[in-house]
């Protein structure tokens, strides 16, 4: 068993023991290996182990990766990162996934772009949910106004929600800011039937995000190691 192998395989019990503390099943939870500056033979390996679902931060690398793989047609990429206008067309036309959207002009864009020969894209609404000024994302007051617009673009489906908190290490607290999340998720369920999906949680606060009903974990470090950012082009 390879070092990736090993650790997917711990990842996943890791979350599999925290879903079941909680009373949840572990197949509500989708487990996205966060594969930014790692190179391809390590996201092979993860896909040699069974994870299909690829998180990229890098508009460009990230592409390269998905015409890499492109004979696995089975596989799923999410871009995570920040977009800016400039490169929205890139992710329109290679990802299944931005979870990254907190403007409309950059939806609007997304929607625009899509090619017409593929599915909608997949949007998630990211929230600043800890007021930092160098994060990206919207208050949950804005969230309103923001969902509905977007709700009404022809190429995109609103799926959920995504927020990257500051960094806590006391549980209770990374508790207490993903409770917020799952409030404000459970609401907008309600409003929209296609909304299923909550990004939450990392290496280090998955437990704290799976107990609060994250539904998807983005899990980089665990499972790849200390990030290469001398490899990012």
């Amino acid at each position: 068993m390879n070092n990736i192998e090993q650790n997917l395989h711990d990842v996943r019990n890791r979350i599999a023991l925290t879903a079941q503390k909680c009373g949840r099943s572990p197949q509500e939870i989708t487990l996205l290996a966060v594969s930014k500056t790692k190179p391809a033979d390590a996201i092979a390996k993860a896909i040699a182990t069974g994870q299909r679902e690829f998180g990229e931060n890098y508009v460009q690398e990230g592409v390269e990766k998905v015409q890499h793989f492109a004979n696995h047609n089975d596989l799923v990429w999410h871009f995570i990162g920040p977009l800016q206008s400039n490169k929205s067309r890139l992710v329109a036309e290679h990802f299944d996934w931005c979870h990254t959207i907190d403007r409309l002009k950059i939806a609007q864009r997304l929607s625009e772009q899509r090619p017409e020969n593929m599915a909608p894209l997949n949007i998630l609404i990211q929230i600043n949910i800890s007021g930092e000024d160098s994060k990206s994302g919207i208050i949950l007051a804005s969230l309103p106004e923001l969902a509905k617009t977007i709700n009404a673009l022809p190429n995109l489906v609103l799926r959920g929600l995504m927020a990257i908190p500051a960094p806590e290490s006391d549980f209770e607290r990374q508790m207490a800011i993903f409770h917020q999340m799952e409030q404000a998720f459970i609401e907008l369920k309600t409003q929209y039937p296609r909304v299923d999906t909550l990004s939450m949680g990392m290496t280090d606060d998955m437990e704290a995000a799976i107990s609060c009903g994250s539904t998807l974990v983005r899990i980089g470090t665990a499972i790849f190691g200390a990030r290469q950012y001398n490899t990012q082009p």
